[in-house]
């Protein structure tokens, strides 16, 4: 949380008592709220998504039907935990870091397992996993400058990629297997897309930063 209700200090506005003391027990505070728990529910969800996929082979449909949920509800969580961070002013350090670690650790454990079990060629995991990655590094190079937004269609591709994984999780056959393969390469379509759209906004953005940067160094002289 950004800030601290005077009833913090026991109603009075004044510090609590023992000044260390309140103030970790506000840290504290701040770290377990809801949105941050989420997260670390996604977090835990990984492993736990990862050895009901692999049970007696990987080819159970009933504990595949089981890591389905897993992944569902990991997924779920990562809708809810953003939305509350920003709307009750939840946002913390540890959220900004754990979030899209498990974003791309629930995605990423999905693909591998399903190209492990021969059930997604190799090639899709590695476009949608190298796009990731490309982009989280992306982002680090042109922080300094500002941070590129997350756009609508970086959100479907979010969307895509998840309904197409959750139905390769499960042993569909028929009509909704020839469906699943339609909605992946939906994904992998608006995966390269947003991803070059992405560096295209990093390069615009670091090249508006460093004419920033020289203009205030020339007006500095």
């Amino acid at each position: 949380m950004t800030g601290v209700p005077a009833s913090a200090g026991g109603g009075t506005g004044r510090p609590a008592p023992g000044g260390k003391l309140g103030a970790a027990a506000v840290n504290q505070a701040s770290l377990w709220n809801i949105a941050n728990i989420l997260t670390m529910v996604r977090l835990v969800l990984v492993p736990a998504f990862v050895l009901l996929m692999l049970q007696d082979g990987g080819y159970d449909p009933a504990w595949r039907a089981w890591a389905w949920a897993a992944f569902a509800v990991a997924m779920i969580t990562d809708i809810f935990d953003g939305h509350l961070a920003r709307t009750y002013n939840l946002v913390t350090d540890f959220g900004k870091i754990a979030d899209p670690i498990a974003d791309k650790a629930i995605m990423a454990s999905g693909l591998i397992c399903l190209s492990a079990l021969g059930d997604l060629p190799w090639w899709v995991t590695g476009v949608i996993l190298f796009r990731e990655l490309g982009i989280t590094l992306m982002r680090f190079w042109v922080i300094r400058h500002g941070v590129i937004p997350a756009s609508r269609g970086g959100k479907m591709k979010t969307l895509a990629q998840g309904v197409a994984v959750g139905m390769y999780v499960l042993a569909l056959t028929g009509p909704l297997a020839t469906l699943r393969f339609w909605v992946m390469a939906l994904a992998v379509v608006l995966t390269v897309l947003t991803g070059l759209d992405y560096v295209r906004q990093a390069i615009v953005m670091r090249r508006k930063g460093l004419a920033r940067e020289r203009a205030v160094a020339e007006a500095d002289r």
